[in-house]
């Protein structure tokens, strides 16, 4: 009883203070964890060859597709529980080893069928080693809703540390010792292997399984929901890698998906952990009853997200051509026109997935599912169209399908959220505003330096002063937008109260 007793354990600290400690832990925690990853990743990137992430790219396709189906939605379910049991944990412990190890068997069998739809027999082999990953699943999911009913995110933020470390020296290992494409299957095995392990022990989580599921319907019923969603949103998101496989060559293609993740660094890797801790926290608060915050706390999240992600993803836009030889060599030049296009389209797309932790956490996790549903036809389509243009095509596919996709969440998720539009044009106009003048005055003095300089001397030059400058016209046009961040990373202390709202003048 011990693994319930501490689930359903109140902690002292205020819902506000808990929420401060845990986004800088797990926001925190992921910049030191990408730190080493990037640090690994630039060295293979240099290291492999575009076609290499190309096969890799191809390979992904399936177990993203079954990763939808992995069971996460089962185990964040009893995030919103007010009681949890022992029995409770140990019954989605059993539901969740008996899915995976089922998508395991389907990877394995279906290895064939994705290498003949790319024409690439070397994928089969790749997509066989990569049904290992579904073994470890159940024991990562389980930890981790253990962890967040609790609002603990520090001892996940380590073990997923000690799960970076281990995968950098894994992909380091590979592609300095000649295994090529290997080198990216083997990497992400060694993380998640690492984090299985590491997750159970700070847990405490059982490891005891039950497969007699009396009385846990609501629990399926729920994940479900959750499940279908995400089938959908793989729809959505992998549409471009499916088609462009057909239509590209592998290294065309490892040139586009390399761009793409670059371009989706911060929507894939930052935004992600706020949410995780926006969910517990919206659930805390529907299970305390407080309804009526939910809208402001969504304007917060979307006020302190949208203040680093705006200016990020235009200064990415901007210094793409001196950035890209720095990164990561003069062979990949071909990502340079593809970033300004794929970054307008990530701008779009991290707004939009703000709101689904809001909606599942209010109990209308239905809401998600409809935009999934939507972005199942709309990302496809957009993808179809703009095959038939090259590379730049698929960019662009981005861009229009994420504008449909954004405003069709926010006029679903608006009502049920009690959200005035007007609330949500007010969050986002200074730092859209800032990070615009910020990329035109850095794109003007970029053109301004000597062509001779090196990229890595021009890159050094504009990054100080693209910041300065976003800083200097935010505090001019609404200087209560640092004050609030400051706020909120220096009153972190336990047990105070939750701070009053930013004034309007503010903004």
């Amino acid at each position: 009883m011990r693994y319930a007793r501490a689930m359903n354990q109140a902690a002292a600290p205020s819902l506000a203070a808990q929420v401060r400690t845990a986004v800088l832990w797990r926001s925190g925690s992921q910049v030191f964890t990408q730190i080493v990853s990037w640090c690994a990743t630039l060295i293979v990137i240099r290291l492999l060859a575009p076609q290499d992430y190309g096969l890799f790219a191809m390979a992904q396709v399936m177990l993203t597709l079954l990763n939808t189906m992995n069971g996460w939605g089962l185990a964040s379910a009893l995030i919103r529980e007010a009681e949890v049991s022992e029995q409770r944990l140990r019954q989605t412990l059993g539901m969740l080893i008996l899915l995976n190890s089922g998508l395991a068997l389907v990877q394995f069998l279906s290895a064939p069928l994705v290498a003949l739809w790319f024409e690439q027999p070397l994928v089969a082999d790749l997509v066989r080693v990569q049904a290992l990953a579904f073994l470890a699943i159940p024991w990562c999911a389980l930890p981790h809703a253990v962890l967040s009913r609790r609002m603990d995110f520090r001892r996940p933020a380590q073990v997923r540390l000690a799960a970076a470390l281990a995968g950098a020296v894994t992909a380091l290992t590979g592609a300095l010792t000649g295994w090529g494409v290997w080198t990216l299957v083997a990497a992400p095995l060694m993380m998640l292997l690492t984090e299985a392990v590491g997750m159970t022990w700070a847990a405490r989580a059982p490891i005891r399984p039950s497969f007699r599921f009396a009385g846990a319907g609501h629990i399926l019923g729920f994940g479900g929901v959750m499940t279908m969603t995400q089938l959908f949103w793989f729809v959505q998101s992998q549409a471009d890698v499916v088609i462009a496989g057909r239509v590209l060559d592998p290294h065309t293609l490892g040139v586009y998906s390399t761009g793409l993740f670059l371009a989706q660094l911060l929507a894939a890797k930052f935004v992600p952990p706020i949410n995780e801790v926006a969910y517990a926290a919206y659930a805390r608060q529907q299970g305390e009853g407080v309804e009526a915050s939910a809208p402001t706390a969504l304007l917060a999240t979307i006020r302190l997200v949208m203040l680093v992600a705006l200016p990020a993803y235009a200064g990415l836009a901007v210094v793409a051509p001196v950035l890209v030889p720095v990164l990561l060599g003069d062979k990949w030049n071909g990502i340079v026109p593809l970033l300004p296009i794929l970054c307008a389209a990530m701008a779009m797309m991290t707004l939009q997935i703000l709101f689904a932790p809001a909606t599942n956490a209010r109990g209308v996790p239905g809401i998600a599912l409809r935009v999934a549903m939507l972005g199942s036809v709309v990302m496809p389509a957009a993808f179809l169209i703009g095959s038939a243009f090259g590379v730049d095509g698929f960019a662009w596919g981005w861009v229009g399908g994420m504008a449909v996709l954004t405003a069709a969440t926010v006029r679903l998720s608006a009502p049920a959220l009690g959200l005035r539009l007007g609330a949500l044009a007010h969050a986002l106009t200074p730092p859209l505003v800032a990070a615009l003048a910020m990329a035109g005055l850095v794109a003007l003095l970029l053109a301004l330096l000597p062509a001779s300089l090196p990229p890595l001397l021009a890159l050094i030059a504009v990054v100080p002063a693209g910041i300065a400058l976003y800083g200097g016209v935010l505090h001019l046009i609404a200087p209560g937008r640092l004050a609030e961040a400051l706020h909120f990373v220096r009153h972190r202390g336990e047990g105070e109260p939750t701070p009053k709202p930013t004034p309007a003048k503010s903004a």
